[in-house]
């Protein structure tokens, strides 16, 4: 998969450019199959977990007042972004091992590289860009919901207000949490591509086998994503410690 990596950049980066169309394609392969599972997650999930569990143990200490500082924490740092990469995976990651996969096994892709094709840049680049970029964009909209889900909780179960949430959440957010955020997101999007073209590139087994290397995308991709999550949270707390303190 390193290697993956490292051939779908150079390529990405090599003349001639034509990936465009298939860019365009995958992104909207993306954006159908995605949108709708990461609004009603993260919508649902921002309410039940950050928005009331999470409640409740700062209202043990008597500070529901500072609901919006602990969102920037649960959302804009943890929730969004690692529902992102969830649906991101299982739901267009898998489509893509899937189609792949299927090429796979009916000799699709071997009579491609017999033609001459760059499989590489033909196959793997537009898909390696439409969900990196994809997972971006999508992951500032599911901020927004995951946001919008705490303050319904904050309003309707904890009886705070708009004004005090948006004051505490303003207080505590920063750059840094962008700048990470952005960046998780956008890692997020590569690993799952490279992780769901390399299974689906080598899959084997007619059908059955495409049905397995769509589970191990799954389940390496996720494995990935917790990884490189912890790993970054952990860089970020290190290198700018004033964002573990809730203002």
């Amino acid at each position: 998969m390193t290697l993956l990596t490292l051939q779908t950049m150079r390529a990405a980066v090599s003349p001639p450019y034509n990936w465009g169309g298939e860019f365009i394609e995958q992104c909207w392969l993306v954006t159908k199959r995605a949108f709708i599972p990461l609004m009603f997650c993260t919508l649902v999930f921002s309410y039940g977990a950050p928005g009331v569990t999470g409640g409740s143990i700062l209202a043990t200490l008597a500070t529901t007042d500072r609901l919006g500082a602990f969102a920037v924490m649960a959302s804009v740092r943890e929730l969004a972004t690692w529902i992102n990469g969830m649906v991101i995976a299982g739901v267009a990651g898998t489509a893509i091992c899937a189609d792949l996969g299927a090429r796979k096994v009916r000799d699709e892709l071997d009579a491609l590289a017999v033609l001459g094709t760059d499989l590489i840049k033909t196959l793997i680049v537009p898909r390696f860009f439409a969900l990196g970029l994809m997972t971006v964009v999508f992951n500032y909209w599911n901020t927004a919901i995951s946001l919008v889900g705490q303050l319904i909780a904050n309003m309707t179960v904890w009886q705070e207000s708009a004004a005090g949430y948006l004051s505490t959440f303003s207080s505590n957010f920063t750059i840094a949490e962008v700048a990470f955020n952005t960046l998780k997101v956008l890692t997020f999007g590569f690993i799952i591509a490279v992780v769901c073209c390399y299974k689906g590139m080598n899959a084997k087994g007619g059908a059955a086998g495409v049905g397995r290397a769509v589970n191990q995308a799954v389940v390496v991709s996720f494995c990935a994503v917790y990884v490189y999550n912890y790993l970054l949270n952990s860089l970020l707390l290190g290198a700018f410690p004033e964002t573990s303190t809730l203002r």
